[in-house]
């Protein structure tokens, strides 16, 4: 360890925070989840990152990377091990005009992707949140407001700079180690740090976004009738409905379906939002055109001691009415945990099954289920949140990586089909076969 560590401060020039340092209770934790690392490693470039790895490597300490640091199971923070910070790799750029390709750095957050876009009249599909990092939402999917007209946020990225766990900086491509492009495209955090994407973005411009509310009572048919709806919609149309939020009365809260319309047209845009007005009685509607990058909206962080149970699965057309049904049903019930389904489809369902490792095309809805609280108040809750889900089996399948607290074997299993982790793990073996980088839904390179 001694001589590793002496390697290191020799060869890191970025910050080496450890515990007893003024900046080590926030540089110790995530937003979600606290940890106590050994060390943290804040790298300014990649030849810091590349020093970061191999003193992991050399140390044999468990290993996690940050990016944003939401990752609800708390990937990117450990006790007792390294973390790797890429928030100073934060650069965000076009380069290329006419392709309309961006690069950005592993640690940006897509806040910082859209400000920086925007003077450009450019954006890429991201997620909904300004705090999150870039390297986690693609690294796994990408699901947001832009989804069903551009497809997840991993279908727009082209090449990826990527720090092995030998240490080493290679560049993935359709042309450049083409297996690891695949698998980093839906396979996570499992085969290097990335510490530069590349996307091709789109041209875009004002769009509608905002939310439609109904009364609680009338959930059923509502999430009904907007299912229905969604799945003709004009691509150009991402939504999602939200219920039983327990901050706003439970059983008694609003029925809310959030609506982004990809288009600064007002008759197009009303033309596409109009049937879900018609879904039942409006009890508000604050949908305006807005500025692209202001549909993002500000991350929360959990308060001290409150913990963040979620989890998520996906709904084939056929299973639509059943799981609907069951999640109204719950959610009219008291002790439901905050429900949300998002719609999906569309050009995410466009790209072949095999062209990525992010394995749920065929899915036209995706359920998240969120229970939030002390730890006694969400164990409490453990045993309703069980049997919502075991009522909904017959009805959904999978699991997005990016709405997951836990990664079990079951967790990892339900996100990668046995197809896809036998493909993952063969790339696994090839570039990380002593499994360095573990602290993710893991694939092992058996």
């Amino acid at each position: 360890m001694s001589t590793a560590l002496e390697t290191l401060r020799r060869d890191f020039g970025g910050d080496i925070i450890e515990p007893g340092g003024a900046r080590y209770a926030s540089a110790g934790r995530t937003v979600l989840v606290p940890g106590s690392p050994a060390f943290v490693l804040r790298p300014k470039n990649v030849a810091d990152v590349r020093a970061g790895v191999r003193f992991a490597s050399a140390t044999g300490q468990l290993l996690s990377v940050r990016g944003g640091g939401h990752s609800f199971p708390g990937f990117g923070t450990n006790d007792g091990g390294v973390v790797i910070d890429l928030g100073h790799l934060a650069h965000v750029e076009v380069i290329d005009d006419v392709r309309h390709l961006v690069r950005t750095g592993g640690g940006a957050t897509w806040g910082q992707v859209a400000d920086a876009l925007a003077p450009h009249g450019l954006a890429i599909s991201s997620g909904d949140t300004r705090g999150v990092g870039v390297g986690g939402l693609t690294l796994s999917g990408g699901i947001g407001w832009k989804v069903r007209k551009y497809g997840l946020t991993l279908d727009s990225m082209v090449a990826a700079e990527v720090v092995t766990a030998a240490g080493e900086v290679v560049r993935a491509s359709a042309a450049e180690h083409p297996d690891l492009f695949w698998a980093l495209r839906g396979g996570g955090g499992n085969f290097g740090i990335v510490t530069a994407f590349e996307f091709a973005a789109h041209p875009t411009t004002d769009v509608f976004h905002g939310r439609i509310t109904f009364p609680a009572a009338e959930a059923a048919g509502v999430l009904q009738g907007w299912a229905e709806y969604v799945r003709t919609a004009p691509d150009a149309l991402t939504s999602t409905a939200d219920f039983a939020n327990p901050f706003a009365g439970g059983p008694e809260a609003p029925v809310q379906i959030h609506v982004a319309f990809d288009g600064d047209d007002p008759r197009a845009a009303a033309r596409a939002v109009d049937p879900i007005r018609r879904l039942g009685t409006v009890t508000g509607d604050d949908i305006a055109l807005k500025p692209c990058a202001d549909t993002l909206v500000d991350a929360v962080a959990a308060p001290p001691g409150v913990r963040l149970l979620t989890r998520s699965g996906f709904v084939t057309e056929e299973a639509v009415p059943g799981a609907l049904r069951v999640l109204a049903e719950a959610g009219a019930a008291q002790g439901s945990p905050f429900i949300a389904v998002r719609s999906v489809g569309a050009a995410v369902s466009r790209v072949a099954d095999d062209a990525t490792a992010y394995a749920h095309r065929r899915a036209e809805l995706m359920i998240v289920t969120t229970t939030a609280g002390p730890e006694p108040v969400v164990e409490a809750a453990r045993p309703a949140l069980e049997a919502l889900w075991h009522r909904l089996a017959p009805h959904v399948g999978g699991a997005y990586a990016n709405f997951l607290a836990s990664a079990t074997d079951d967790d990892v299993a339900a996100v990668y089909p046995a197809a896809v982790r036998e493909r993952l793990a063969a790339v696994k073996r090839r570039y990380d076969p002593g499994n360095l980088f573990s602290s993710n839904h893991n694939i092992r390179p058996r």
